[in-house]
């Protein structure tokens, strides 16, 4: 296993190659992206606020268990994302 060290001065010798001098003659080329997921990796800032949910609601979601504040951000996401289509 390599060390933080070497590991580093890999990635300064690989950032410091040009385009043309790497090989990628061994990797498949991805034609069908179709089973692909957008923003998988994408993770926005958090930022902390003070929220008044009705009580049943939050209720609703404590119950699931689990994580509800990220099912609770997970809802107001598709919710945003839903109003960006529309307009």
């Amino acid at each position: 296993m390599k060390t933080a060290k070497e590991k580093t001065a890999e990635l300064k010798r690989l950032a410091a190659m040009r385009e043309e001098d790497v090989d990628t003659s061994e990797i498949a080329e991805v034609t069908d992206w179709s089973g692909s997921v957008r923003g998988q990796f994408y993770r926005p800032v958090k930022q902390q606020v003070t929220l008044r949910i009705d009580a049943d609601v939050l209720a609703w979601f404590k119950e699931k268990g689990g994580k509800y504040q990220t099912e609770l951000n997970k809802v107001l996401r598709e919710h945003m994302l839903r109003g960006k289509r529309r307009v």
